[in-house]
């Protein structure tokens, strides 16, 4: 939009990146503030000279960029869709798996708000479509052979999208940032999810900042929404001992015994209990890498996750990574000790069924990586087996992870030292006492009696 109403303010001195002396040329458009700095005092009363004779001579500005047309030249020229691509391109080299998938739902969120609502505008599914499978990937869409719905569709974003520059705008940045906060459906996103595409919108226009497409982040002229996140463990979800010990048991049910579908994970899920492993870690665990003695307390020697993150996001085009430890670099290991009970149940397993070729202890049917589909079904059959239909029903162990949590509590609720169960677990203390600290299914009943009975002292 086009507007003659414009203000020019004088020139201030300030202190430009890295902390060299740069001059600010300031002015209003249709009420918005623009600035542009220059190294030098002479180069900017340049500027300001030439915007206050486009002001004379009647020259309307961009309400977006803020220039009059004699000095469109210095507008930024990418579109948000090309920037995106860009921003893409820099990020997926040094991405795990699972970041890009999430910077991908970032800009497809961010994408989508930004496009303008006319009437050839495709459908949201369709644009979502477009953009999650074929845009933002690697190879990039102009590296390879598109389906023509699709390529029709990236055609019409690509000269539709609107100019980087028009998110400098608040009321058009405030409006990508409700909207991204938002499901497909319009319902209000949950707060992960929201927060997650928040972050891709915040690391894309900190890198366009950096790279001098903004004089100043745009974020910095807008207030954005609280968005509330739940860090604490629901104490719901976290089972005791002797519901732990028959889930684990149900496990060896599901499938038949023949097949073995869940007579092979029974391990698999003893050590998310029992060692307190993240599935990733426990999928990926090999016996080369476990101290398992017949009697007593073994250890695994934990350097390698497997999560399942989709083959469209991984380099070997593999539907597992296969990547190091999380939070932790790249050849780092954690050593954990592993219970009796865990010891014998591997023990088992390995006499059952041995090992993978590489040596898991835990693997298909078909002697292939188990995937977070499988391994969920099976636990979903087994509550089914274990639990009465109340808490059947309820979240208590609803996720295989669940059994992490359960560890995690147990270990504290026992009294062991919290510096030692963040070691074990691969956690600092600051997230174990703000997520973990929980309490055990049950165990406020104990804690009830210890209370009534200390009370029943002084009647």
């Amino acid at each position: 939009m086009k507007t003659t109403e414009v203000r020019i303010w004088g020139v201030r001195k300030k202190k430009g990146r890295g902390g060299k002396e740069a001059f600010e040329v300031r002015w209003s458009v249709a009420g918005r503030p623009i600035s542009r700095s220059r190294a030098t005092k002479g180069l900017a009363d340049k500027l300001r000279s030439q915007l206050i004779m486009a002001v004379d001579a009647g020259e309307q500005f961009d309400t977006v960029t803020g220039l009059p047309s004699s000095l469109e030249e210095e507008a930024p020229k990418r579109t948000w869709y090309e920037f995106a691509l860009d921003y893409l391109r820099m990020k997926w080299p040094h991405a795990s798996p699972n970041y890009r998938d999430e910077i991908n739902e970032g800009l497809t969120a961010i994408t989508k708000a930004i496009l303008p609502k006319t009437p050839e505008r495709p459908s949201d599914e369709v644009l979502q479509r477009a953009l999650r499978d074929w845009a933002f990937l690697l190879p990039g869409p102009k590296d390879r052979e598109l389906p023509p719905p699709e390529r029709s569709v990236l055609t019409w974003i690509e000269e539709n999208s609107p100019p980087l520059a028009a998110l400098a705008d608040p009321a058009v940045l405030l409006g990508v940032v409700h909207a991204i906060a938002l499901r497909l459906d319009g319902e209000a996103a949950g707060a992960e999810t929201a927060k997650r595409k928040r972050k891709t919108l915040v690391n894309a226009l900190k890198y366009a900042t950096q790279i001098g497409e903004f004089e100043d982040n745009p974020l910095g002229r807008i207030t954005m929404p609280t968005v509330l996140t739940v860090r604490q463990v629901d104490p719901r979800v976290v089972v005791n001992p002797e519901q732990a010990t028959s889930l684990i048991n149900a496990v060896s049910y599901v499938g038949g015994y023949e097949r073995a579908r869940g007579r092979r994970l029974m391990g698999l899920f003893a050590g998310m209990y029992y060692a307190g492993l993240r599935p990733a870690e426990a999928v990926g665990v090999a016996e080369p890498d476990c101290t398992l003695p017949l009697q007593g307390w073994g250890q695994v020697v934990l350097h390698r996750t497997r999560p399942t993150v989709g083959k469209k996001w991984t380099k070997t085009g593999e539907a597992h990574d296969d990547r190091g430890l999380k939070n932790r670099a790249a050849q780092e290991v954690r050593v954990v000790p592993l219970p009796p009970q865990l010891v014998r149940i591997w023990n088992w397993s390995i006499e059952t069924f041995g090992t993978a070729d590489d040596g898991r202890l835990f693997f298909n049917e078909r002697g292939g990586l188990v995937g977070s589909s499988t391994y969920y079904r099976v636990w979903s059959e087994a509550r089914q087996l274990a639990l009465p239909p109340d808490l059947v029903k309820s979240p208590l162990a609803a996720r295989p992870y669940d059994l992490r949590h359960a560890a995690l509590s147990s270990w504290l609720n026992a009294g062991v030292p919290s510096t030692e169960v963040a070691e074990r677990a691969g956690n600092s203390v600051e997230v174990l006492n703000a997520r973990y600290a929980k309490c055990l299914h049950g165990r406020h009943v104990v804690a009830n009696r210890l209370i009534e009975n200390l009370y029943g002292e002084y009647e």
